[in-house]
């Protein structure tokens, strides 16, 4: 996938790379296989090494890192766990790559306040097995095990994002790391504050431009009572979409509310094992008491079956729910198997769900105009799906009609009053829609705040600005 090229930048400061090596010894790498590793994700993009590599393993070496590398004006990306989707660890400017990923201590687990203090390397399902026993857990389930860290640089969502929301209403204070090295600390532990500006949601979807997540404390919440899911097929993606509509509408509490394509489906059976129709479904998720989710199960079948709902099947056994949604998370890898030796340019959008019918019928109508394989799915609750369009990255012309459908999703669903992403991420792959998207004097704003706490551009620059677009 192709964006804007890299201005050429300076090699490392002598001084700066004597005083990281005395400061962190072997946890300071100029490695190329290393920089290599740290310089892309799970992306379409290539990589763009940064020039060195340092590992921190406390709040104090990021601070002296990044110290350090502002007095020499050197960039610095954080990097977790490596799986965003955007680019966003791509060293676009070169400088210094900070792992946290060794920073992954659970340091507090409070039960009776239903809350969590963790450092930013620990992740989703290190988090979860910590809680066995204690009646609580952590719902955000993005499909790659992220890093907390990044999960709350990304702004990242999830499968459950329906009843238990994004990073956004669940990260309540972190500690951060400014470009000069400054800590601060932002929100706190309380459920509500009224307090000051909140700096917290600041950070919280800011990818790492802002300042580097030290340590975080976000919410949790009770393991419910009684857990049902179900699969339903249905004969078009508007049939299913528009059961959904009627469901939430009615209040059913769901939690989970997945919508795949047929193609997702014809790719979970080859890749997972699993035995699905290969039409259009919804996977569903109820929690509750066991009445109500009794009673919730009678009423979702009820709006199923009005909506042409077929084969209506509820797995109840923790095993069986296991293996419906490990299938949901392997989406990604299971669209890949599709076409041995290409690349996903997965791309992500969300649109008031009243249009995401259209707006999937009318992108897949594209991708099939242009002779694309690419599996649909997403999280139909909230309006917001995916989009794994496989290229051989080897063909220019495929790329970039690829990168053109991509684009017109994205000017689509903003044209629909929704956004260009819901939940990846601007990156590097998306910065041309943002003054479509809020308009040139809120990206002024963005850029202002930037300023103000970065002044001299050096957390991972190159990202979420259109380059070229300038404050005022």
């Amino acid at each position: 996938m192709t964006v804007p090229a890299a201005p050429a930048h300076p090699p490392l400061p002598q001084s700066l790379l004597d005083e990281l090596s005395q400061l962190l010894g072997t946890r300071f790498s100029t490695s190329a296989s290393v920089r290599e590793h740290h310089g892309s994700d799970i992306s379409a993009l290539d990589p763009m090494p940064p020039d060195a590599v340092a590992y921190a393993n406390s709040l104090d070496d990021i601070v002296a890192i990044s110290a350090a590398c502002y007095r020499h004006d050197v960039p610095m990306i954080a990097y977790g766990s490596g799986t965003s989707l955007e680019g966003w660890l791509q060293a676009s400017h070169g400088g210094i790559s900070i792992d946290v990923s060794g920073m992954d201590q659970i340091v507090q687990i409070r039960v009776d306040d239903m809350d969590v203090t963790v450092q930013p390397g620990v992740t989703r399902k290190q988090l979860n097995a910590a809680l066995h026993g204690t009646g609580l857990f952590f719902p955000i389930d993005p499909g790659a095990d992220a890093s907390l860290g990044g999960m709350a640089a990304t702004r990242a969502s999830g499968t459950n994002a329906v009843r238990y929301g994004t990073m956004r209403e669940n990260v309540m204070g972190m500690t951060a790391v400014l470009a000069d090295g400054r800590v601060i600390h932002t929100g706190g532990r309380a459920r509500k504050s009224s307090a000051g500006y909140d700096l917290t949601h600041l950070l919280v979807g800011s990818g790492g431009t802002l300042a580097t997540i030290a340590e975080l404390t976000v919410k949790l919440h009770p393991i419910p009572e009684a857990i049902s899911a179900a699969v339903c097929r249905f004969p078009t993606v508007d049939h299913a979409v528009r059961a959904v509509i009627q469901t939430i509408q009615l209040g059913v509490p769901i939690a989970r509310i997945e919508l795949l394509d047929a193609l997702t489906m014809q790719a979970l059976n080859a890749y997972s094992k699993t035995q699905l129709r290969e039409a259009p479904s919804l996977f569903f998720e109820l929690h509750g008491s066991e009445a109500s989710v009794k009673e919730q199960i009678e009423t979702v079948r009820l709006v199923a079956d009005e909506h042409q709902g077929l084969d209506f099947e509820w797995a109840v056994h923790p095993e069986d729910r296991s293996r419906l949604w490990q299938a949901r998370h392997d989406a990604y890898f299971a669209a890949l198997a599709l076409r041995p030796g290409c690349r996903s340019l997965t791309t992500d959008a969300v649109v008031p769900i009243s249009r995401l019918a259209e707006c999937i019928e009318t992108t897949a109508a594209d991708l099939a105009e242009n002779g694309f394989l690419a599996p649909i799915f997403g999280h139909v609750g909230d309006g917001n799906f995916h989009a794994l369009i496989l290229v051989d990255p080897h063909n220019p012309d495929e790329v970039e009609r690829a990168e053109a459908v991509a684009h017109r999703l994205a000017e689509r669903a903003i044209a629909m009053g929704g956004s260009c992403t819901g939940e990846h991420g601007v990156g590097l792959t998306k910065q041309h829609f943002m003054p479509v998207e809020h308009g040139a004097n809120a990206v002024d704003v963005m850029q202002a705040i930037k300023a103000a706490l970065d002044p001299k551009q050096l957390m991972n620059p190159g990202k979420i600005f259109p380059r070229g677009h300038t404050a005022g």
